[in-house]
């Protein structure tokens, strides 16, 4: 009889490509591009979906936070209100190329049979 054992990753060991990037100036968006329908799957029933989790992350309004899952592309978008409006002077990453960086490091729950 085969068990399974509680095992996690990260989001970024798992996903093809853990993006951020602007959406307009006074909103960012969060992309997870993901290998097949069985890491897809994981991922969605996992935190990375939780507004409240991409909230306390990001210090923005749970009630604000978009989630968008697209099983066709095994895609996660998530948007939310940027802290800043772009470019004005509080800025401090105009192309929000850096804030994958967060949620890249989400742990993502898996099972392993042993």
């Amino acid at each position: 009889m085969s068990e399974q054992t509680a095992a996690s990753q990260t989001l970024d060991d798992v996903a093809d490509l853990v993006r951020a990037k602007n959406a307009g100036p006074f909103w960012l968006t969060l992309d997870v591009f993901l290998p097949t329908d069985e890491v897809f799957d994981r991922v969605r029933a996992s935190d990375v979906v939780d507004p409240a989790l991409i909230a306390a992350l990001y210090r923005t309004d749970p009630a604000k936070v978009q989630v968008f899952p697209m099983p066709l592309l095994r895609a996660i978008k998530i948007s939310f209100p940027r802290p800043v409006v772009q470019g004005s002077f509080a800025d401090r990453d105009m192309h929000s190329g850096q804030q994958h960086v967060l949620l890249a490091a989400i742990e993502i729950p898996s099972f392993e049979t042993t």
